[in-house]
């Protein structure tokens, strides 16, 4: 499966595109807000979701038919930012299960700041 693909077509919100990558039985799963999607559920998530968006892989893995990415996700006008851990199950070339972790970037807080510990990653 062509991962670089799917992320652009997840972030184009080409709902047509994105559900050729899935097997038909497949689910989502975003951890972070508890939900559990079937497809079609997922396709209206994220297709529906107001604005543009934009973003790159940073990171691939992969573990037999395990993929995990890395992504930075922000809508075009960058005025929000996210990285999202997604864990893929593709044991046929398509998506069985596809597990994800959803963070806001943000600056450390304060309590760190005022440690002054930690570096900036870039």
């Amino acid at each position: 499966m062509d991962i670089y693909g799917f992320w652009r077509d997840v972030l184009g919100q080409d709902a047509e595109r994105i559900r050729g990558y899935f097997r038909e039985d497949a689910y989502v799963n975003w951890h972070c807000t508890n939900e559990h999607f079937s497809v079609q559920e997922y396709l209206i998530a994220n297709c529906e979701y107001p604005g543009e968006w934009d973003g790159e892989v940073e990171r691939v893995e992969e573990i037999n038919d395990l993929t995990i990415t890395v992504t930075h996700v922000y809508p075009k006008d960058r005025s929000l930012s996210f990285h999202v851990t997604s864990f893929f199950q593709i044991p046929d070339g398509r998506i069985q299960s596809l597990d994800e972790y959803w963070a806001d970037d943000g600056t450390a807080p304060d309590w760190r700041l005022e440690k002054k510990i930690g570096t900036k990653i870039r």
